[in-house]
């Protein structure tokens, strides 16, 4: 298998970091249900960003997390459902709906602080003993970055236009340019 993905390179970049992150966040659970501790990795953004903050609303968590108000909202479901955080009006604007952690969250919190620090001085010691590890989270930042300014879809569609182009003066006769 590993050949495939070898052989296949961009073509299969995202199947690659899918299923890196679904081994990252099965391993971290796996921990969490090991320590007895309540808690999913995929909750993770959105808990450690309430944990710093102590009250936001649902959009300003969407919009830290880049992701959509409904998946934060499903979330946050998820969570009042588990009783680790509450959502009440904003007083300054009825319309917005902020949430916070429960004293349960709060509680939960503080045994998964250390956890996270583990977590974290795990993979430092990692990006120590593996030296090209220490260029992934950084060449991760910048591949965001790039693809913020200029999405994947429309630098593909540049060059499928390229190549048709190309492609096309091959076959009118024309001398084939360089892509």
């Amino acid at each position: 298998m590993a050949s495939l993905y070898h052989d296949l390179g961009f073509l299969i970049l995202g199947s690659r970091l899918r299923r890196m992150s679904e081994y990252f966040l099965a391993e971290v659970n796996k921990v969490y249900q090991e320590l007895d501790l309540p808690f999913e990795a995929g909750w993770f953004p959105l808990f450690f960003i309430l944990a710093r903050e102590q009250q936001v609303s649902i959009r300003q968590a969407a919009d830290e997390l880049m992701t959509s108000h409904s998946a934060i909202s499903q979330l946050v479901a998820k969570l009042k459902e588990r009783e680790l955080i509450t959502s009440f009006e904003s007083s300054e604007d009825r319309r917005v709906q902020l949430i916070g952690l429960s004293e349960k969250g709060i509680q939960l919190k503080n045994r998964l602080q250390p956890v996270w620090e583990s977590i974290s001085n795990s993979m430092e010691e990692m990006e120590t003993t593996y030296p090209d590890v220490a260029h992934f989270l950084p060449a991760v930042a910048r591949l965001e970055q790039h693809f913020e300014s200029q999405p994947l879809s429309g630098i593909i569609m540049d060059r499928v236009q390229q190549d048709t182009r190309a492609l096309n003066g091959v076959n009118n006769g024309e001398k084939p340019r360089k892509v």
